[in-house]
């Protein structure tokens, strides 16, 4: 098991049973240890529509139980909606997803009382668990019946983004839900009809369906658009599978990049100071009011720098990544309502905000997106790509410039480059290309940015191409 961007990640047939109960213990114990958790506290456990969730929630819900924690069943919920309901009970949290990332994988993401865990945090759950392992650590399942909290659970999340925006924001916009098996699905069916929007749910499964929003596959894209094409949408709106990350089309089944997702949310609620990856769009710094700081990649960075720039003074602190989660570190007065702090990604925010500005503007989609003049970008990975390899060719660029040089010949002349997560490398011709392997999976991605679509999704295939050549070189 290993923690990656966000959360631990691992095989689901790896992480049923011992593994799960393992760093349950851990994460129950460092509660108890330091002292932010009592014997008797109530700890509330969600999951994902993945076929393993059920079980391995099962073994994480006996493993904390034996520590004598009360535990609440918050049910098949999205991972804002549990981390939400948790700082409203003052309840340490454990979400089991694996996200966007393949059925055959789950993970296991954790909050504190106060909110989603830190690297630091990580650190001590790690080197406890291994302790436990070390001694000998043994699970038997105790058959644990929680408390079902779903309802409450749900209720509070609702209640949350049902005062986002005026009853009557959608009025007139025609808006399909993919609902797959993400479960945010019934809630943003609840909630854009509850604004005004007509709704066309479609593509419900009970399979389980991996949808990164950061990498939309070609499959996905082609069914969104020919949804958009039959039913004459304005928009497409759907999530990953714990309903963190947030995926918008326009009109034409097109998905908007969720940096671009973020961007509007963060100037829709007024932030003051915005925190992002590394590998959001360059173009951000020039088309927000708000003063931006870069981090790497994954929550734990982007929620730290939130709040050191609170703990700064700054006020109305938000962020989001360039999946288009965002996380907000102070509270926003928005339609007259005051929306509390949720230092977790959430995908209704950017969504509900991105379909008002189209709604208030009168405007497509994908005219808003334009108005934006961000530079085109285009992301990518390769699947299945050993961590082992990732790790060699990311020595191999970092080793000198004339191997960075060498490995970049064909796609263009080094101009600049930035070592905060991956290689990020500015070409003399401006474009931009980044090599960054996955925090969480064995992937290699890549990011480009370009004058034109066209030529940033030529500059992706070619540090694709280049990273496939490397990989059967070396």
């Amino acid at each position: 098991m290993k923690f990656g961007t966000s959360g631990l990640r691992g095989l689901s047939v790896d992480l049923k049973g011992r593994a799960s109960a393992l760093y349950a213990t851990a994460f129950g114990r460092y509660l108890l240890d330091s002292g932010m958790a009592r014997h008797g506290d109530a700890l509330l456990i969600g999951k994902d529509f993945r076929d393993s969730s059920p079980e391995i929630a099962a073994n994480c819900a006996d493993a904390l139980a034996g520590l004598g924690f009360d535990i609440l069943d918050c049910g098949a919920v999205p991972t804002p909606a549990l981390a939400l309901y948790g700082l409203q009970q003052k309840a340490a949290c454990l979400m089991v997803t694996g996200s966007h990332i393949p059925a055959d994988r789950n993970g296991i993401k954790f909050y504190r009382p106060d909110g989603e865990i830190g690297k630091a945090d990580e650190v001590t759950i790690t080197a406890e668990a291994t302790e436990l392992d070390r001694a000998g650590f043994a699970f038997q399942p105790r058959g644990t019946k929680p408390q079902d909290r779903s309802v409450e659970c749900l209720a509070a999340f609702r209640e949350r983004n049902a005062n986002i925006l005026p009853t009557d924001a959608l009025d007139g916009v025609k808006v399909g839900v993919y609902q797959h098996s993400t479960v945010a699905r019934d809630l943003l069916v609840d909630l854009l009809k509850h604004f005004g929007a007509t709704v066309v749910p479609f593509g419900r499964s009970e399979a389980f369906i991996p949808v990164d929003t950061e990498a939309v596959s070609e499959e996905t894209i082609a069914k969104l658009k020919d949804v958009a094409r039959q039913h004459s949408l304005d928009a497409v709106v759907s999530a990953d599978g714990d309903g963190d990350r947030p995926l918008v089309a326009d009109e034409t089944g097109t998905p908007l990049r969720g940096d671009l997702l973020g961007l509007i949310a963060a100037n829709f609620l007024g932030a003051t100071s915005v925190v992002t990856p590394v590998t959001s769009n360059s173009g951000i710094e020039a088309a927000g009011r708000f003063n931006i700081i870069r981090t790497r990649v994954g929550s734990p960075f982007v929620i730290s720098g939130m709040q050191e720039a609170f703990a700064a003074g700054q006020t109305h602190v938000a962020g989001f990544e360039a999946n288009g989660g965002v996380l907000t570190a102070s509270d926003f007065d928005v339609n007259g309502h005051k929306l509390r702090a949720l230092p977790t990604r959430d995908c209704f925010v950017p969504i509900l905000a991105t379909l008002s500005v189209a709604a208030s503007r009168r405007k497509p989609l994908s005219v808003i997106a334009a108005s934006y003049h961000l530079p085109f970008a285009a992301a990518d990975r390769l699947e299945n790509f050993p961590v082992e390899t990732s790790a060699r060719l990311m020595a191999y660029l970092r080793a000198g410039s004339a191997n960075l040089a060498a490995f970049l010949q064909p796609i263009g002349e080094v101009g600049g480059v930035s070592d905060i997560d991956g290689l990020r490398v500015t070409l003399k011709d401006r474009r931009i290309i980044h090599f960054r392997p996955s925090g969480n999976a064995p992937e290699m991605r890549c990011y480009a940015e370009a004058e034109s679509e066209a030529a940033a999704l030529g500059l992706l295939h070619a540090g694709l191409e280049r990273i496939r050549w490397w990989a059967q070189a070396n």
